[in-house]
């Protein structure tokens, strides 16, 4: 079991490494061949912080591990507003005043609400995927032209110029396609390694696929965000933390849910659509009214985070204990 708990950190560790190097390989490219670098970070580099979800989920699947898939997206979810968003807020209250946290805000209820219509019956078909799929594109579209328009009214968003300012420059073509191939091998590779000896673990401890999805992968998954979220507050760059959270949140029912409906559809454990699908609803719906700030001024505070942190804790107390 050791064995399989170093497995576990190292398929891991090359999991979010090799998307790093998969994303600055491709965003490179891209900027290389005249591409906007706004619509760079806002594809390319935004969706690069998925890419973990996004391929872990896909392996999970074709090994006939869908509640693996599954559990990873509400997991991930659920641990990036309860436990990276807990411990940020915990570091530093963080005020809320982006106009784009006021556009998204909204989405990500109804992105989630669009997760509770798919995971409902049970079941994770084909069409669903396409309907997600279709709604993430719709969703990139939205937030590409509005970015155009405020440029072009000279009215740039900090999490727009945020994310162009994560488009790297000056990298030769060369060694862009370097690490864009080095991404591209070691991507699947590790997810792979890390949802085999996962599945090991669970196996061993008595733990369904659907929970080592919930905890452990989306935990370990969700580490990109939580490292973002901390520079994001030694920077003092609030709106970027809250940012980094609900793009994801998004992403991860948009694209990374629509990844495992399309390759492998069929049945998922009734705790996801059920229990773990209403935790998930629930925390958005708090990160919500926190950030909106109904009565009160737009910041998250230092005892909402505890609240979230918390939440979290509990949470996994629940599903192992329960």
């Amino acid at each position: 079991m050791l064995v399989e708990c170093l497995l576990l950190i190292v398929g891991l560790a090359l999991l979010v490494w090799s998307a790093d190097r998969f994303v600055f390989g491709a965003a490179a490219i891209a900027n290389n061949f005249g591409l906007s670098p706004m619509i760079i970070g806002l594809t390319i580099v935004a969706l690069g912080s998925s890419a973990p979800e996004i391929m872990v989920s896909a392996t999970a699947s074709l090994e006939g591990k869908m509640n693996t898939a599954v559990g990873n997206v509400i997991g991930s979810n659920i641990t990036n507003i309860t436990l990276v968003l807990g411990l940020t807020a915990l570091l530093k209250p963080l005020l809320v005043s982006s106009s784009t946290l006021f556009r998204e805000l909204p989405m990500v209820l109804g992105a989630t609400a669009v997760a509770g219509w798919v995971l409902h019956d049970q079941q994770l078909g084909y069409l669903e995927g396409v309907v997600l799929l279709t709604l993430f594109i719709a969703l990139m579209a939205y937030l590409i032209v509005n970015s155009l328009r405020q440029r072009n009214s000279n009215t740039v968003d900090p999490m727009v110029e945020e994310a162009e300012s994560e488009v790297p420059n000056d990298v030769p073509t060369g060694k862009a396609l370097f690490w864009l191939a080095i991404g591209m091998v070691v991507l699947p590779l590790s997810a792979d390694l890390l949802v085999g000896s996962a599945s090991e673990i669970a196996r061993y401890f008595g733990m369904s696929d659907l929970v080592i999805g919930l905890t452990i992968i989306a935990i370990g998954t969700s580490l990109p965000e939580l490292a973002a979220c901390i520079a994001g507050v030694i920077k003092k760059e609030d709106d970027l933390v809250l940012g980094n959270i609900i793009g994801s949140n998004l992403f991860n029912i948009l694209a990374v849910l629509a990844v495992p409906a399309m390759l492998a559809p069929g049945p998922i454990d009734a705790h996801a659509a059920g229990r773990d699908f209403y935790v998930m609803m629930g925390v958005t719906v708090v990160l919500f009214v926190m950030a909106m700030g109904f009565g009160k001024s737009r910041k998250i505070s230092r005892w909402e985070g505890g609240l979230l942190l918390s939440g979290f804790i509990g949470y996994q107390m629940l599903l192992f204990l329960v």
